[in-house]
């Protein structure tokens, strides 16, 4: 039962997984407010302001600064990975979400001139499209997960 208590009362992982989740709630009350409708999948999804991944990895960064020291190796490393994961988040994943946007249009053009048969056996589904971040949602998500670390980790 120690080992559950430790996991409970790990203030990084806390901050970690708080940042994470009022991202997340951000995000679907944003989108509640925008599209006047409730989406629960917004909980779970990845894309949005504000980035969940920048919020997440942010706050495990200044969380592990806080309780080990802004000087220690473990800090380098995840503020290293934080960097790699938000840079990747408002890069590669966002251009993934560009083709994917770019694939539907063309997909649903062929459908259109009766390209692709709807009534055949292979299905054409459409892509995700909003996968990665905007600069903007990956610096809002940063200062999120930092307020909260700050907060959690005393």
């Amino acid at each position: 039962m120690s080992i559950i208590n430790e996991i409970i009362s790990n203030k990084v992982l806390l901050a970690a997984v708080s940042s994470w989740c009022a991202a997340q709630v951000i995000k679907f009350i944003l989108i509640l407010i925008r599209d006047k409708k409730v989406d629960l999948s917004i909980l779970v999804a990845p894309g949005g302001m504000p980035s969940g991944h920048s919020a997440t990895v942010m706050a495990l960064s200044v969380g592990v600064g806080r309780m080990q020291g802004f000087d220690s190796a473990l800090f380098a490393i995840a503020l290293s990975m934080a960097f790699i994961i938000m840079y990747d988040a408002a890069g590669i994943r966002r251009a993934a979400g560009m083709q994917a946007a770019a694939i539907n249009k063309i997909v649903e053009r062929m459908k259109q001139g009766n390209i692709i048969k709807e009534n055949r056996q292979i299905t054409v589904n459409e892509l995700r499209e909003i996968l990665g971040h905007t600069p903007m949602q990956v610096v809002v998500g940063a200062i999120l997960g930092i307020v909260l670390a700050i907060l959690i980790c005393r």
